[in-house]
């Protein structure tokens, strides 16, 4: 095990922070309720792409031309202005991030909350690099702005490790284009369906979330592209005159017709299957195509 991966186990698995940090995420969760135009903005649900990393990646760029700007000794003028960029751009990224990190599960809550604190050290450091500047003291403005880029640096490996280690962010749903040939497949029949309760069916390799009205069936992957959860556990409501599936875990919402998400945290749809039922009673699916 390498140092950096020995540094966030023990991040993983520091539970002294979680009494500072549940209150927080409580207190976050409560004034952005599941459902919210807000909370879904943050999640990032209209651009189905979390918005966190994006608004992210513009802070992080502009800290990194500042350093550059500084190390070629740029205008004063040049660097400042991109680094009030970066700064200002750091708040929305922030308040993303937190709406995030509000809906984890408590190992990856641990490594955000690290990875927030970090963060919020470099930005520190970079405000105080500004202010220097615009004091004229250019010569600790560079010196700190140097130091917020380390802590930069620290707080985006630790995003990453959430990302890609720990995948707090890509989609969890199976990739039935994939794991399912095209073509119908049988999947049962439609008399072993209990009428009005959703069920998990299995279909080669995927879990899918099953529900039966009369003769009408609607056939969605069971696994939430959030973090998982078994969507054939959750609650059905409709919202907007559409059926709708509520995950029993954090409360995405999938449209029952097509998998759109309807409220986040989850910004992917799930896959969901056109269904054929034939005459004598089987069910056949096959990945609904875009």
């Amino acid at each position: 095990m390498t140092l950096p991966t020995r540094f966030t186990d023990r991040i993983e698995h520091l539970r002294a922070m979680d009494r500072v940090f549940t209150p927080l995420a409580k207190t976050i969760r409560r004034r952005l309720p599941p459902g919210s135009t807000l909370r879904d903005l943050l999640h990032g649900v209209p651009a189905g792409h979390p918005l966190h990393p994006v608004l992210a990646t513009v802070s992080l760029g502009c800290f990194t031309a500042t350093a550059v700007l500084d190390a070629i000794d740029a205008d004063p003028r040049a660097t400042k202005a991109v680094l009030v960029t970066g700064i200002a751009g750091a708040v929305p990224a922030a308040a993303a991030g937190a709406t995030d990190w509000s809906v984890l599960h408590l190992e990856q809550q641990r490594v955000g909350f690290v990875h927030a604190l970090v963060n919020a050290a470099a930005l520190g450091l970079y405000s105080a690099s500004l202010l220097a500047r615009l004091a004229g003291d250019h010569r600790t403005g560079k010196a700190l702005a140097f130091a917020g880029l380390g802590a930069a640096g620290v707080g985006g490996y630790l995003g990453g490790h959430l990302a890609y280690r720990m995948a707090a962010g890509p989609t969890h749903a199976e990739p039935t284009t994939h794991l399912v040939p095209l073509g119908w497949h049988d999947l049962c029949r439609i008399w072993d369906l209990p009428d009005g309760r959703p069920v998990s069916r299995r279909l080669g390799y995927i879990q899918l979330f099953v529900l039966r009205h009369g003769a009408q069936v609607k056939v969605l992957a069971d696994r939430c592209s959030h973090l998982a959860g078994p969507l054939h556990q959750g609650r059905l409501k409709v919202e907007d005159d559409e059926a709708c599936v509520v995950c029993p875990w954090h409360g995405s919402t999938f449209r029952l017709e097509d998998g759109a998400v309807v409220h986040g945290p989850a910004t992917a749809p799930q896959p969901s299957f056109e269904v054929s039922v034939r005459g004598d009673g089987i069910v056949q699916v096959r990945p609904r195509q875009a």
